[in-house]
């Protein structure tokens, strides 16, 4: 049976090695919001482009967290909420010109067809 070398155990990039992870788990901190089911919400129902760049945002949002970068995680959360919303406002602005093209498209057509009958 080999063994395995000495060298091995102490390589310098194994000495930097740990898990990040449990390191925000002792300080009880918790995430910033994510915005994940919102992003995911107003990219399927209202503007698929801008929802797309709030789910990129989301993601970032726990693995830096978790990574120990607390100020970027902050930060992913904040672009997050802010495509978010943007997707949201801009999904809402579309819906209610569509609404009122028909509408008036619709109230064109039937003076139109009062008007000559």
């Amino acid at each position: 049976m080999l063994a395995a070398p000495e060298t091995f155990l102490t390589y310098p990039y194994r000495k930097n090695l740990t898990l990040n992870s449990m390191d925000n788990q002792n300080t009880g901190q918790k995430p910033p919001k994510s915005w994940l089911l919102e992003s995911i919400l107003v990219t399927v129902f209202c503007c698929p482009p801008l929802g797309i760049v709030g789910i990129v945002n989301a993601t970032k949002v726990e693995s830096r967290f978790y990574a120990g970068d607390i100020a970027g995680a902050k930060q992913a959360s904040s672009d997050a909420g802010k495509w978010t919303k943007i997707a949201l406002i801009a999904g809402a602005v579309v819906a209610i010109c569509y609404i009122l093209f028909f509408f008036f498209l619709g109230g064109a057509a039937i003076m139109g067809a009062m008007q000559n009958p």
